[in-house]
């Protein structure tokens, strides 16, 4: 089955939720909606379920409008970030609970449950009651009511952001295989680019309830097509600094000075806006052509095994992504190195005008 969205849009009370959308699904896809929080994410998959109407525009399924059809007449799953399961019910009998409702046989109940189960790992918690069940394996038990229905649309709006990392870890590695062989769409909406990174599949970027960009995941993470696109898909949001190339040098923001290497000798003499991840600036020289810029140390965030580190001069600010734990006193001198090989090239517009050649993988 394939799921088109015809120009849709939506607004509650005056106030837009999306914006003219078009999008097609294709069968057996597994497709991430990234975009910050009211970003629209919720609101375009409560249109592809049904819950909602759009103001204009149509719903596709494999072809035939569904616009005005009900929830109740479409084939669809959806699994939200709260654990939604019956108290009063057995692991087992809410796993079921869809399938009586389609007033499906018992033995193939049967079988789909324990199908299921096998799949989330949940075999030994059938017969307790969700609140036996830690928070992780209570959101197993709602995406195996989610999964057993063999629904054509299954929709996952942030179902892992109540879980410990190391759930997350897990769950997310178990989704990637749970889909590969079923020939349903899949659409999971997060707010994390390092989730969309991990979940693969293709990507679509929304921002105030317009599609930014949509294609594979690498594409749109290697190739963002606009200053926001690249916002959006980097964590940390990536570095942006103005900057001009004259025929022999690229200066940034008037400050800092660099010979034109080869990479932008392609750039007609101009007015550029600078793009470079987080990850790609350090504090020790890592490529012949970095830059080092004498900057000052403004913040220390220490993430798990990560620190960002934000920096400054008179000039500009910056991010820098660290592996490990680093301490640094506010207002300590420090150098970093910004590498000219890895720079984001936009337009003055925020469009993409060149990406860098060789990303290392992150």
């Amino acid at each position: 089955m394939s799921l088109t969205l015809e120009n849709v849009s939506r607004s509650v009370d005056g106030v837009q939720h999306i914006a003219g959308a078009n999008i097609t699904f294709k069968a057996g896809s597994f497709n991430v909606l990234l975009g910050r929080t009211l970003a629209g994410k919720t609101s375009l998959m409560r249109l592809m379920a049904g819950l909602d109407k759009p103001d204009t525009g149509r719903v596709l399924m494999d072809g035939r409008d569904v616009t005005n059809e009900s929830v109740q007449r479409r084939n669809i799953s959806m699994i939200y970030q709260q654990f939604i399961n019956y108290p009063n019910l057995t692991v087992w009998e809410n796993i079921a609970s869809p399938l009586r409702l389609a007033k499906m046989k018992e033995p193939e109940i049967t079988r789909r449950v324990k199908e299921t189960a096998a799949m989330l790992q949940i075999e030994p918690l059938l017969q307790r009651f969700p609140s036996e069940l830690s928070g992780g394996q209570q959101q197993r038990t709602a995406m195996a009511r989610a999964l057993v229905k063999d629904a054509s649309l299954i929709l996952f709006d942030e179902p892992l952001v109540n879980l410990d990392y190391k759930l997350r870890e897990e769950l997310r590695a178990e989704l990637r295989e749970l889909f590969k062989e079923r020939n349903c769409i899949a659409v999971y909406a997060t707010t994390e680019a390092n989730e969309a990174l991990a979940l693969g599949g293709v990507t679509t970027l929304l921002q105030e309830g317009n599609i930014i960009q949509s294609g594979p995941v690498m594409s749109v993470y290697r190739q963002p097509s606009t200053v926001t696109a690249a916002e959006l898909f980097s964590e940390p949001p990536i570095n942006q600094i103005k900057g001009r190339v004259t025929e022999t040098e690229v200066t940034f923001d008037d400050y800092a000075h660099h010979p034109l290497t080869r990479n932008l000798s392609d750039l007609a003499p101009g007015a550029y806006q600078f793009g470079v991840r987080p990850s790609h600036i350090s504090l020790v020289p890592q490529n012949d052509d970095d830059l080092e810029l004498a900057m000052t140390v403004e913040l220390g965030e220490i993430s798990g095994s990560e620190t960002f580190m934000h920096v400054k001069n008179d000039h500009f600010s910056l991010v820098l992504q660290l592996m490990g734990v680093h301490q640094y006193h506010t207002d300590t001198p420090v150098k970093i190195y910004l590498p000219i090989s890895k720079l984001f090239v936009f337009g003055v517009d925020g469009s993409l005008i060149q990406a860098p050649h060789h990303l290392s993988k992150e």
